[in-house]
């Protein structure tokens, strides 16, 4: 078939890629040059699922041959059915899982995070849900091997927060993080309310993959960098020094960026974040400037199909969070689980929901499908 043969043709190409990826990471010139080795370390771990899924089986394959063979033998061919039903089994499985695999991904999976979180409609309640979601994005990034480091906040009534900027590092960081983008809703009642009555809050949620040296140009000569003295929960010393920088872009214009850091102790720190996050920054305003115009392009051929600007519900009365992207019963899911940093099930179903739908969209394109790279 040539869906077959499309993916055995794009196999043979990554595995022979792989090949070259490995020999390149023991060569000591990539060893010397860290943005070329951490490239390849990447892509490494980014082929290393699909090569050992492909060399499966061609493992797989061949005992399925063996066994079929032993068929023709009388004394074995009982034990021999049983082989080939369970190896034609898992091959109907491998294939299954190369075809999740295969499909085209985003490239900035791999990259690291910047994490926004600002408090929208509720006043002091929805500053003390920015502080509840920065606690459960904590213990999920610490579940995944990730660490989350706050680079601002800026405190609100009651121990919340208006706005916090975080860093979350580590393989893969943007891949368990993109799916937050959006409006977060909760509903519960405030421990201010005195009347027991339900409200209604929303933090917004950005997610930023870490732009790459070299991905934006960024002129420092339209950048103004402010030092002044850190406040607020920062470790100690944190209000000795004049260590805290703001990054101005383009002051005082229609494309004015501002960017505070102030979580480190030195001052040449806090500007390299500070730069880093004002960079990521303009790295998404082009990305959502281009996304803008499929939107747009796409909208007047065939219309608009967009979902509600409000992703998530938390909702506590019911102890129950809802994510409103999936559908039925798998929307929803224990909330004292997901505000634990139990957020994964709920990631796996996002990212089964969006493979189902590229692969609709590839067999509809041709009937088989184009193959992306891993």
């Amino acid at each position: 078939m040539v869906r077959d043969a499309r993916r055995g043709g794009r196999l043979e190409e990554l595995a022979s890629e792989f090949g070259m990826v490995e020999r390149a990471l023991g060569d000591p010139a990539a060893l010397a040059d860290g943005r070329e080795y951490a490239r390849l370390t990447r892509r490494h771990r980014e082929l290393l699922p699909l090569v050992t899924l492909h060399r499966e089986r061609e493992a797989v394959l061949s005992d399925l041959e063996g066994a079929r063979e032993l068929l023709a033998d009388a004394d074995m061919r009982e034990l021999a059915a049983g082989e080939v039903e369970t190896l034609t089994h898992r091959l109907t499985e491998i294939d299954a899982e190369l075809e999740v695999l295969l499909l085209p991904t985003d490239p900035d999976d791999a990259k690291d995070v910047i994490l926004e979180l600002r408090a929208g409609a509720g006043g002091a309640e929805a500053g003390l849900f920015v502080v509840d979601l920065l606690r459960m994005y904590t213990r999920y990034a610490e579940g995944l091997g990730l660490k989350l480091g706050v680079l601002d906040a800026s405190e609100s009534d009651l121990g919340g927060a208006s706005k916090v900027v975080a860093e979350v590092t580590g393989d893969f960081a943007f891949r368990a993080f993109k799916w937050e983008r959006g409006v977060h809703r909760v509903q519960r009642v405030p421990a201010t309310e005195s009347q027991g009555r339900i409200h209604t809050s929303t933090v917004t949620v950005a997610v930023l993959p870490e732009a790459e040296q070299g991905e934006v140009g960024l002129d420092l000569s339209e950048v103004r960098i402010d030092v002044f003295r850190s406040q607020g929960a920062g470790g100690q010393g944190v209000n000795t020094t004049d260590s805290a920088v703001r990054a101005v872009y383009r002051a005082g214009t229609s494309d004015e960026i501002v960017v505070v850091c102030q979580d480190g102790r030195s001052q040449i720190k806090n500007r390299e974040k500070a730069l880093l996050v004002l960079t990521s920054r303009l790295a998404e305003r082009e990305r959502a400037a281009r996304e803008e115009q499929e939107r747009q392009t796409r909208a007047s051929q065939v219309g608009t199909g967009e979902r509600s600007e409000k992703i998530r519900t938390y909702n506590y009365p019911q102890n129950r969070v809802t994510d409103h992207r999936l559908e039925g019963e798998v929307k929803n899911f224990a909330l004292e689980t997901v505000m634990a940093g139990g957020l994964a099930p709920v990631v796996a179903a996002l990212a089964r929901d969006e493979r189902e739908r590229q692969l609709l969209e590839m067999g509809g394109a041709d009937g088989g499908g184009q193959y992306g790279a891993a």
